[in-house]
């Protein structure tokens, strides 16, 4: 056992040690303590981290045990998520979306509702074609627009943690966008044929992808198919008197039930 470290997380102590907060080298605790990352230091001497104190003892307890385990009431999975995420403790992750389907499936009878539009757009940017040559170009970009609504909240964040944005060069789940537990709208570009990548950020186009598969999402086709794939593995099913079946082939509307 090495020296009893302390920590200061959010103005709540934790002791423990050096090879408990290094066992997952690849994580943010591990490269904070292995001296790739500086940590910083509270007026006592402690190594101090400015995230939610109450929730650490959870990221703990899986670094001692490799188990999550929580309360039976636990009823603040957004934010372990959200601090699940800042310390990257890969097998955490995965154990925390085995709770969450876990939980989800626990749940009674539940309702999704997929409300969807697509559209065009013309999008105009610049092309470098020499070190003092620029060229106007434009083209033609579909945007999508999804209005989900679930009885389920523990659905929406399974859903939250497969979908993940790309902007500005880095993929961000859309959990981080769930502020109603029951309603989540997601908007998103196919990719532009020629459209340098600069130009998603400057004009704040964001882009769909699921993982971990790693497929970008560049139709209704692909969204509709994967999110039939994750809310059937969790129970759902297609509701068989709504929509229309015009509706729902031409991928406007979706309804689907879990019954218990």
């Amino acid at each position: 056992m090495s020296e009893p470290i302390t920590l200061n997380v959010g103005g709540k102590l934790y002791t423990t040690s050096l090879s408990t907060l290094t066992s997952f080298p690849d994580s943010m605790l591990g490269a904070m303590f292995s001296g790739k990352i500086p940590t910083k230091k509270d007026s006592q001497g402690n190594c101090f981290i400015d995230r939610d104190g109450k929730i650490f003892r959870y990221i703990l307890n899986f670094l001692r045990t490799s188990h999550l385990d929580l309360p039976e009431d636990f009823q603040e999975m957004g934010l372990l998520r959200r601090e699940v995420d800042f310390y990257q403790i890969q097998p955490l992750i995965e154990a925390l979306q085995e709770k969450e389907v876990e939980l989800s499936k626990a749940e009674k009878n539940a309702m999704l509702n997929i409300t969807l539009d697509q559209k065009t757009q013309t999008v105009h940017f610049t092309v470098r074609e020499a070190p003092q040559i620029y060229s106007l170009s434009s083209s033609n970009m579909e945007v999508f627009s999804a209005h989900i609504f679930s009885t389920s909240c523990l659905f929406l964040k399974l859903l939250g943690s497969k979908l993940y944005y790309c902007f500005n060069g880095n993929l961000s789940s859309i959990s981080s966008y769930l502020q109603d537990p029951n309603h989540l709208t997601l908007d998103w570009v196919a990719s532009v044929e020629g459209l340098p990548e600069e130009e998603y950020t400057r004009q704040n186009l964001k882009r769909l992808w699921v993982v971990p598969d790693n497929k970008q999402i560049n139709s209704f086709q692909v969204f509709v198919e994967e999110v039939l794939k994750i809310a059937m593995s969790d129970g759902f099913c297609i509701d068989s008197s709504h929509p229309h079946t015009s509706d729902f082939m031409n991928n406007k509307i979706i309804r689907l039930t879990r019954y218990k």
